[in-house]
């Protein structure tokens, strides 16, 4: 990879500082932008998706900022009657092992354990969890100057797309790669950033961009924010996430459902809501064939590539089994 300096910051305003010699980069909501515009400081906590973009030369920065200093505790939220404040530097094993989170929020806990391995767990960080790139591999490799890269056409249209979104419609057509965010949207929590103009709150589903929206980035942060804390209200359903993947160890979902209502993950380039399944299970106890009705509603608008039809019938099992393991919470 290209030589860096590495600074550490202690606390938020160092990090924000050390970022900020890259204001005249335009590009929001990443760690990487198209080749042209690569900014020339990035945030780095666990490392575990940086280093691989910066080793596949995706993104070159001049100066990486450690930001491992951030908050690392779980505590009550403000919302009356419970909800948590995680901070974003909170190791996911640690997420994983939260008695309180696991009480409140089993879907999120649910899904902290089943991401990667027990190292990268006890490495990566919650906020670098959702924070992730896209996994594609025509954006992760560097000989393919696919157009999330500023090329001129998204390679999985006429390629290998069995991995790819089945709903969205392009023009790029990635999918949502954080098992983590798909729960924290499901529960209605949001995200505190921070950056050059202070702290601000944002509704965790109005975080994530689609790609016709944000072809570049995946998010609405701007230049040099950070996220700090995931911040989740007061639980009031149960609630159960449930993900299928090609392999049970060390593998991203091919399809994935947080249910407190119904979201979906690893079908679209963002966690993808599925409000035909919630007008399904409104005001009804939830049975077997109530599951299977929802889980075909939420499936009812996909429109999968050449190689990946295979997923609406995985995400369906997905939704369903959710729905099913929410109910006997």
């Amino acid at each position: 990879m290209k030589a860096f300096t590495y600074v550490t910051a202690a606390n938020e305003k160092e990090a924000v500082a050390a970022l900020s010699p890259s204001t005249r980069d335009s590009q929001a909501g990443g760690q990487a932008a198209p080749r042209s515009g690569q900014p020339s400081s990035v945030p780095m906590s666990g490392g575990m998706d940086l280093l691989g973009l910066m080793k596949d030369y995706i993104v070159s920065p001049d100066r990486v900022v450690s930001i491992k200093g951030l908050d690392q505790a779980i505590a009550a939220g403000a919302s009356a009657g419970g909800g948590l404040r995680i901070g974003a530097a909170v190791k996911i094993s640690d997420l994983a092992e939260h008695a309180e989170a696991r009480k409140l929020f089993p879907a999120l806990v649910t899904a902290a354990e089943g991401v990667g391995t027990p190292q990268i767990r006890n490495m990566g960080t919650v906020g670098g969890n959702i924070m992730q790139r896209p996994r594609c591999w025509y954006f992760r490799n560097e000989e393919f100057n696919c157009l999330k890269k500023g090329g001129s056409r998204c390679f999985a249209v006429e390629g290998e797309n069995q991995f790819h979104a089945i709903f969205g419609d392009g023009p790029c057509h990635i999918v949502h790669p954080s098992s983590l965010a798909v729960p924290v949207i499901a529960y209605g929590g949001r995200f505190r950033v921070v950056g050059p103009n202070g702290a601000r709150e944002i509704d965790a589903g109005e975080f994530f961009q689609m790609p016709n929206a944000n072809l570049y980035g995946e998010n609405v942060l701007q230049p040099n924010e950070i996220v700090t804390h995931v911040i989740l209200p007061a639980p009031g359903q149960r609630s159960a996430s449930y993900e299928v993947r090609f392999k049970q160890s060390h593998d991203w979902p091919l399809a994935a459902a947080s249910v407190n209502l119904v979201m979906l993950g690893a079908v679209a380039p963002v966690p993808w809501r599925a409000a035909a399944a919630e007008r399904v299970l409104a005001g009804k106890a939830i049975t077997e064939a109530i599951a299977t009705e929802a889980a075909n509603a939420a499936l009812a608008g996909a429109r999968p590539m050449s190689g990946n039809k295979y997923k609406i019938q995985i995400a369906k099992t997905a939704v369903k089994r959710a729905i099913l393991a929410a109910s006997r919470a």
